[in-house]
């Protein structure tokens, strides 16, 4: 059974950081990408960052771009996103998801985590 289970999200105050963590289970984690994505209240679920599990590759929205870090532990099937100088603007629920890293979009994605919620006060 494919499972991705979120965790690291909380009450943070703008400018500050979290790290997220995604552990994965169920299928080979080298074949296939992991993905972040977010919902806020009201919005649709839009891309934050994904990696390609065999070989590194990353993309981030240009939302994000040098604000957040997206890594890989295959050792240990997790991966994290590290989020620095947070605003209130990345308040939303973020979910990892299993799939290809090619545009960041919500097709390429099959498995889904439950969320974890991250909220930024200003």
């Amino acid at each position: 059974e494919v499972q991705l289970v979120e965790s690291g999200g909380g009450l943070v105050q703008a400018g500050g950081s979290l790290r997220l963590s995604c552990a994965a289970s169920g299928f080979t984690f080298d074949d296939y990408a992991i993905g972040w994505f977010r919902q806020a209240p009201g919005k649709e679920r839009e891309g934050v960052s994904c990696i390609s599990s065999s070989d590194g590759t990353t993309r981030y929205a240009d939302s994000v771009k040098g604000r957040f870090t997206i890594s890989s532990d295959n050792a240990n099937n997790t991966v994290f996103l590290q989020m620095n100088n947070l605003k209130p603007e990345d308040t939303a629920v973020y979910y990892c998801a299993a799939g290809v890293c090619f545009r960041l979009e919500r097709t390429e994605f099959g498995s889904w985590g439950q969320g974890t919620q991250v909220t930024v006060s200003s």
